[in-house]
């Protein structure tokens, strides 16, 4: 990669990413999940059942799905995945038996999976 100290040339740069990220954003569906567990746990809980019925990942008709992470991060950590790329990862997990009841009354199950597993998994 070519290195510049150019402000210009940074911003250039700069307005691909945000391009890039506008392309994701525009006539694209999200779905929006807020965990609060993520600082504690270091993981992504992906629900997939809820009350016995598929729900979550399982039946999203989203673009994209978006972790915010709430808790020690306020809200300041945004994480947008391709759906598509979610639910590969997210089946390996499941395989793996990485599951966990959770919500009101443990009546829904989730798969969790490893923040750092996730990232180095894009």
């Amino acid at each position: 990669m070519e290195y510049n100290n150019d402000f210009k040339f940074d911003l250039s740069r700069g307005k691909i990413g945000e391009e890039h990220l506008a392309k994701i954003l525009e006539d694209k569906t999200l779905e929006v999940k807020t965990d609060s567990w993520i600082a504690r746990t270091q993981n992504i809980a992906v629900e997939y059942e809820s009350r016995g019925k598929p729900s979550g990942i399982a039946t999203t008709e989203a673009d994209y799905w978006v972790f915010v992470f709430d808790g020690r991060y306020n809200k300041e950590v945004i994480l947008i995945m391709d759906t598509e790329r979610l639910k590969k990862i997210a089946r390996d997990y499941h395989s793996r038996g990485s599951i966990k009841k959770m919500g009101d009354n443990n009546t829904s199950v989730a798969v969790l999976i490893p923040l750092c597993e996730l990232i180095s998994k894009v």
